[in-house]
């Protein structure tokens, strides 16, 4: 009797098991079966439906879709967007671009509906006739880069990128009202391209976007209406990060809201413990296309929903574990960093809802290399040691014959860089980045920016070392300033303008609009003080003889 019990209960036992077993992996494979089941709830957080079938053709398979996307290089910076995610095996690389083909189609049909979005997204838009307008008109902003060759451009888009919608075997590529985006040969054109990709292809050796390329305005309205499809946590940093990615397969970096408008910065915290801030982030982008470096990835603030747009939807079980509710009944998480990811610094929504930055990815590291470079003027992150720079005055001679700073026009990128940090009051620029396909002769990426606007009351003067140590701006650069710092048009006025445009307007209160006319007059004196000592022709680098850009400004750093 007692041994038949004994069986039993085993048995029992056994049963349990497998069906702990079994819920287990049911849970595990919930998200899968979302995704390829039934389509028919509408809730915003469930994933587009995929397609059926895929064609016999498609993209090479040495490309794949997440390494056409990626923010940064090396831990020092942002890491790759695929380090998130297991890499497709080769025969998935394909069908995640046959995938994005068969997207191009949800995309054209959903035009009409986007044209209604984008009528809310510009009715804070600036009239024609405005400052901005009238900035752009001026002389200065109308110069045009150098003829690019095949060396000067990111990516060929005839041998790199294609699209061949007949691979697809869905009938929706081939539907009525779609051939007018197809060319001659039946190639579906550049301009059906999803807009973070076309924002890719447009990348050169002299900037990242163009001047007046309608790309970018579509490429700011994607991230803010785009449907966010899934959420991870972004590997390194000192804070959190998040990078989503939509339904059109287009990839931005998150900075969540970490402080209001009107906070200052405490004077006794150190630059590198400082928070990173979103409206930093939104700003810097504008302050950089007015001064037309452009040379800051797309960034537009969006108001996210905590619960439907990031727990429901992300696969990051170390991200989803922090969430929790608060006892002013708000939903909050924290994540994992090195900083600031604990309950006590908890990220919480109202009751769900919080602001942040949305940063447009940058093409990924195995298509498109990226150097880090240390900043020569890189601070010592220490709280009692100083920097070489700080301590030694002709530091300056030392980096002019070091290379790249002794040849083509890295120092004058540096005084750049300099002038925008210090109108933002940005002490954080430890290293920068350059595409390596463009040598040393290519522009500086003003990447990660956060640390700006920080402190409206103090101009931190140490910002603006690089520039009275070396004395040398390109003669574009000193021209904007001056034209900058005229009441007609005026910096501040400026961006305020600019900054309506977003979402997420006010972007900065009126003191830190005021600080970068102040700081702005700063800038100018100390060029002036330059010019006085070293003379015009030492100080400022003639980059505009022949204006349409027949001459770029590859020449060396003078020196006395």
């Amino acid at each position: 009797m007692k041994m038949i019990l004994l069986r039993k209960f085993r048995v029992l036992i056994l049963m349990v098991f497998l069906i702990a077993c079994s819920m287990h992996i049911m849970i595990d494979l919930l998200p899968k079966l979302e995704r390829h089941g039934n389509s028919g709830c509408s809730c915003s957080h469930t994933p587009s439906e995929e397609p059926q079938s895929w064609g016999k053709q498609g993209w090479p398979n040495k490309h794949t879709l997440r390494i056409l996307q990626d923010f940064s290089n090396e831990p020092s910076s942002n890491v790759s967007s695929h380090s998130l995610e297991k890499i497709p095996a080769a025969g998935d690389k394909t069908q995640a671009f046959r995938r994005l083909e068969h997207h191009g189609q949800q995309l054209r049909g959903d035009r009409k509906r986007q044209f209604m979005q984008d009528a809310a997204v510009t009715k804070n838009m600036p009239v024609k006739g405005s400052r901005l307008s009238a900035l752009y008109e001026h002389p200065l902003y109308k110069r045009s880069p150098p003829p690019l060759t095949d060396e000067d451009t990111l990516f060929n888009v005839n041998t790199d990128i294609r699209f061949d919608p007949k691979a697809a075997e869905d009938q929706a590529w081939t539907g009525e009202g779609n051939m007018e985006e197809f060319s001659p040969t039946g190639e579906l054109t550049a301009d059906s391209y999803p807009n973070w990709l076309r924002f890719h292809i447009g990348i050169n050796r002299y900037e990242l976007y163009s001047r007046h390329n309608p790309v970018i305005d579509a490429l700011l309205k994607d991230l803010v209406t785009q449907r966010i499809t899934s959420v991870a946590m972004k590997s390194g940093g000192t804070q959190l990060k998040l990078i989503m990615t939509f339904q059109n397969y287009g990839q931005a970096l998150f900075k969540p809201m970490k402080q209001t408008r009107e906070q200052e910065t405490p004077p006794d915290f150190f630059y590198f413990s400082d928070f990173e801030r979103h409206n930093a982030e939104i700003a810097a982008f504008h302050l950089d296309k007015i001064l037309d470096f452009r040379r800051v990835p797309p960034v537009a603030g969006r108001l996210v929903n905590m619960t439907k747009e990031i727990r429901d939807v992300t696969r990051d079980k170390k991200l989803w574990r922090t969430f929790f509710i608060s006892p002013a009944n708000n939903v909050c998480f924290y994540g994992e960093c090195s900083y600031y990811c604990s309950t006590e610094h908890a990220l919480c929504g109202k009751p769900d809802q919080i602001e942040g930055s949305l940063a447009a990815f940058l093409p990924d590291l195995a298509l498109a290399k990226r150097k880090t470079w240390r900043n020569p003027w890189r601070r010592s992150y220490h709280k009692r040691k100083k920097a070489e720079w700080e301590v030694d005055p002709d530091y300056c001679e030392e980096v002019k014959q070091t290379p790249p700073y002794d040849s083509g026009t890295r120092l004058l990128d540096i005084m750049d860089m300099t002038i925008f940090d210090f109108l933002m009051g940005n002490m954080d620029r430890h290293h920068y980045e350059t595409f390596e396909k463009f040598g040393n002769e290519t522009f500086i990426i003003h990447l990660d920016n956060g640390r700006g606007f920080g402190k409206h009351s103090h101009d931190e003067m140490s910002i603006l070392v690089p520039l009275t140590q070396c004395c040398r701006v390109r003669k574009s650069t000193h021209l904007r300033l001056q034209l900058l710092a005229k009441e007609e048009y005026k910096l501040s006025m400026l961006m305020a303008e600019s900054l309506v445009r977003d979402r997420l307007s006010p972007i900065l209160i009126q003191p830190h609009l005021d600080a970068m006319d102040r700081r702005l007059r700063h800038v100018l004196n100390v060029l002036s003080e330059c010019i006085e000592k070293e003379g015009y022709s030492y100080v400022v680098e003639d980059d505009l003889r022949g204006l349409q850009g027949s001459d770029h400004g590859h020449n060396g750093p003078r020196r006395r």
